[in-house]
């Protein structure tokens, strides 16, 4: 076990002049708790997940510091500090399925993600949005509604982060499963632990739920499930911190037990 030895020596001197000012019962009882964080043994990310325990941490001595509010940091998922925690995962998915964005590409709301990911593979662009009036919008419409979409037109759709909203969610996967052509590409996502938006926000999801969802119209074997995240990521995500607060090591560790974002890649796949 190695000691922080400058964090012991700040410790030392901060607690000395508590002392000093009279509060030295006080001191003494922050002090050893100090000591002992200062005295822990130095963990990677993924031993942190795999060794914590509440064992490890007294009844009591838990310090919750900034975080000991009953509102957040931030209201509005991080996006007024910098980039919010979910939007790691999914860029990070979507950079990995990159070779997926290709041909005519569909997205919602703009054309960020085809244009950044997809690059120079993407030879026609859409956008769809339920407003008419979005400047970025090829395609108008409610994917809940028969029609919307055309039939086998894209290569990829980029479905992020909007599944939630969807009531009629079967009608919806349906629809952008019939948009794909043959061989076509679904890459969607959805939050996990999450703050609820103001817009009507109908479902909650998991690994499972995803994946059972998408393989109801593109079978079992062409769709692959995936939860990112842990109970960091998720805390973090929730009093709103940025992405730029953090360190990725912390980010990249996985515990299924709390996803921040579910991603999915499936594959339509052409009838025999």
């Amino acid at each position: 076990m190695t000691l922080n030895c400058d964090l012991v020596g700040m410790i030392i001197e901060e607690r000395l002049a508590e002392v000093s000012q009279g509060q030295g019962g006080l001191a003494c009882v922050s002090f050893n708790r100090c000591l002992a964080t200062a005295a822990r043994p130095t963990l990677s990310p993924s031993q942190r997940m795999t060794s914590d325990s509440p064992r490890q941490i007294p009844l009591g001595a838990v310090h919750f510091g900034d975080l000991k509010r009953l509102s957040p940091i931030g209201r509005d998922f991080g996006y007024d500090r910098g980039t919010p925690v979910d939007r790691y995962y999914i860029e990070s998915f979507l950079a990995r399925h990159a070779v997926d964005i290709r041909g005519r590409v569909l997205e919602l709301a703009n054309n960020e993600y085809t244009r950044r990911f997809g690059g120079v593979r993407v030879e026609q662009s859409d956008v769809l949005s339920l407003k008419a009036d979005n400047p970025n919008a090829t395609i108008v419409g409610d994917l809940a509604v028969a029609g919307t979409l055309p039939v086998a037109a894209f290569d990829c759709i980029i479905f992020t982060q909007a599944l939630q909203y969807i009531y009629d969610l079967h009608a919806a996967m349906a629809m952008l499963h019939r948009a794909l052509r043959s061989d076509g590409v679904l890459l969607a996502t959805v939050p996990g632990v999450t703050q609820v938006d103001v817009w009507p926000w109908y479902w909650s999801f998991t690994e499972a739920s995803l994946q059972r969802l998408l393989a109801d119209q593109f079978g079992a074997i062409n769709v692959v499930a995936e939860g990112h995240g842990n109970v960091f990521a998720a805390t973090t995500l929730l009093y709103g911190i940025a992405v730029q607060e953090l360190s990725t090591a912390d980010l990249d560790v996985n515990d299924p037990a709390y996803p921040v974002t579910i991603a999915a890649r499936a594959v339509k796949r052409a009838v025999i």
